[in-house]
């Protein structure tokens, strides 16, 4: 079970009567190109493996018309100085679909743990998550609870009763043949996201958030016979996924990575997810048609995924406005497709023509039964919640008098946001408290990451940061000094007082000391003194900067600049 499951990538191999025989599973096209896994879902049509899965005989080819090759086309660049006028000719109506990975301790339908991060592949796996014949599922009733929050985070109706259903297609990461999800009944519906843009607010819809199972891990890679092989890791297969949907209310590439922004920051302060995009446990995908203004009915829709990360959000859509505007204005005619997105080159290519949800043949699950939510449980939910983003923003700024740029940078990382605030509860400044947090702390996180060890709880890493910053306050470590503390504690351990007292980093105010010190500088750089004294005042950085130096930085500065400018001042050889 510790082994990856193999299936050879093979070439088309001859053309019967019109239709392209490829060898193997699905995946036999699987190009090499840099796409995702997402981009050889089609190669089969919902049942063309039917008669695999009912009489569990490998079928030796799959048949494609003609003209239905998966593989992606080329990249397409629209022309420059078309972008700037297009959003005056052209409105952009764009819909966000996100699939979130939730916080449990185990998958969606089954006990396997969900701590698979590193395990060795197909460990974490059960008769259910592999779809075994027999296996039975039973619902997760954390994950049920983590999709209710975010529908009372964002005022969503939640139904009276809700079902589950199966979506139906065929791929080697599927190894049921279906997907466990919901359809027509979703745990929550209608509901709505405020964020702030350059522009000003915007408010989106939201059409639906519902429950399903992630699939397998498909990794495609070169065998050491130096042929195309496909890794299927069934350690994600089950893990519970949250997908929510907007209405097509975004109107910007802008506007559109705020709201991903804004639900990345609401998810993790309800606790739902860690919602981290390049660990996967966020995935943005966007559909994006345009209309001409004043126009009512929508354009052709283009599905675009691959997105890993905000400013690929922003990027790869405001690409396929550019993109769709040209082939308008070029008289061409957009096609319903799904496009990846590629980073390095800035473009976004074809994966495959997109489906219908009829082409997925829902029907209802007939081993779950229907789930009634107690107005009780709602209400128990409800009385959790916390404080949601946008009131902790406006808290931060209203109370604490930070800036919308401190607010917003702080707020969304749970640790940030509770370092702050014992930054604060030990006196120490709101905007002290904000700059070491906002600049330090948050730099060291993207550094080094966050480990889960003691001290880098936000409680205890408080205490150590407030320690430090009160030192600065009164001149006993200088602000760099105190810098170079805080990130040895923050890879260490170390507490900061052992630091500071084991290499010395006390700051040196003693005036004869820092007199000693000057001396010795103004002695060595003659050029510079004679500088100064000819009215040259930058001169005297550069005297202050040899100082501090010579000093290991420290000597407080001011003390420094006063002993010089006394010393230069007195008219004293040097």
């Amino acid at each position: 079970m510790h082994r990856l499951s193999r299936e050879r990538l093979q070439a088309p191999r001859r053309d019967e009567g019109g239709w392209r025989v490829v060898a193997g599973w699905p995946c036999a096209s699987w190009p090499s190109d840099g796409v995702a896994a997402e981009s050889a879902r089609d190669a089969a049509r919902p049942g063309a493996f039917w008669h695999t899965l009912v009489h569990g005989v490998r079928p030796a080819s799959v048949l494609r018309p003609p003209g239905r090759d998966r593989r992606p086309g080329p990249m397409t660049t629209a022309d420059p100085a078309v972008a700037s006028t297009v959003l005056e000719r052209y409105e952009a109506v764009i819909g966000i679909e996100v699939h979130c990975q939730l916080r449990t301790a185990s998958k969606m339908f089954c006990r396997c743990s969900t701590d698979y991060e590193g395990a060795p592949p197909n460990s974490h796996v059960c008769p259910v998550c592999l779809g075994l014949p027999g296996a039975l599922p039973v619902i997760n009733r954390r994950a049920v609870e983590h999709v209710l929050t975010t529908g009372l985070a964002i005022d969503a109706t939640i139904p009276p009763a809700t079902r589950w259903d199966r979506k139906n297609y065929f791929y080697p990461d599927l190894p049921k043949g279906y997907q466990i999800s919901q359809y027509d009944l979703p745990l929550a519906s209608s509901g709505r996201l405020a964020f702030e843009t350059s522009a000003g607010p915007v408010s989106v819809g939201i059409t639906r958030a519902h429950l399903e199972e992630d699939t397998a891990k498909l990794i495609h890679t070169t065998g050491s016979d130096g042929q195309k092989v496909s890794l299927v890791d069934f350690n994600r297969s089950g893990a519970p996924l949250m997908e929510i949907v907007t209405d097509p209310d975004v109107r910007t590439a802008e506007q559109a990575r705020r709201y991903a922004e804004e639900l990345q920051a609401l998810l993790r302060s309800i606790g739902a997810s860690d919602a981290d995009m390049e660990r996967g446990q966020m995935r943005v995908e966007a559909n994006v048609s345009l209309r001409p203004r004043g126009a009512e009915a929508f354009g052709t829709r283009v599905e675009v995924k691959n997105m890993n990360s905000f400013r690929s959000v922003e990027r790869a859509i405001a690409f396929e406005i550019e993109r769709q505007a040209a082939a308008l204005d070029a008289g061409e005619r957009l096609v319903q497709e799904t496009r990846g997105w590629h980073e390095d080159r800035g473009a976004t290519y074809r994966m495959r023509v997109k489906e219908s949800s009829d082409d997925y043949r829902y029907f209802p699950e007939p081993d779950l039964p229907p789930l009634h939510l107690d107005p009780g449980w709602l209400d128990e939910l409800r009385s959790r919640l916390p404080e949601l983003p946008a009131a902790r923003r406006e808290r931060y700024r209203s109370r604490f008098g930070l800036s919308a740029y401190d607010a917003s940078v702080i707020v969304g990382n749970r640790n940030a946001e509770t370092l702050l605030e014992t930054l604060i509860a030990a006196a120490i400044g709101a905007k002290e408290a904000a700059n070491w947090v906002s600049g330090e702390y948050l730099r060291l996180l993207r550094k080094y990451g966050e480990g889960d060890v003691p001290h880098l709880r936000a409680e205890d890493l408080g205490v150590e940061l407030a320690s430090l910053v009160g030192l600065v306050a009164s001149g006993q470590i200088t602000r760099t000094n105190a810098k170079e503390v805080f990130e040895t504690h923050f890879t260490s351990g170390e507490s900061t007082a052992a630091i500071i007292e084991s290499r010395g980093l006390r700051q040196i105010s003693d005036r004869s000391t820092v007199t000693a010190a000057v001396d010795a500088v103004l002695a060595s750089n003659p050029a510079a003194v004679a500088d100064v004294r000819a009215g040259r005042a930058q001169a005297i950085g550069f005297l202050v900067g040899q100082v501090m130096k010579a000093t290991r930085g420290q000597a407080n500065a001011s003390v420094v600049q006063a002993a010089i400018r006394e010393r230069l001042d007195a008219g004293e050889e040097v």
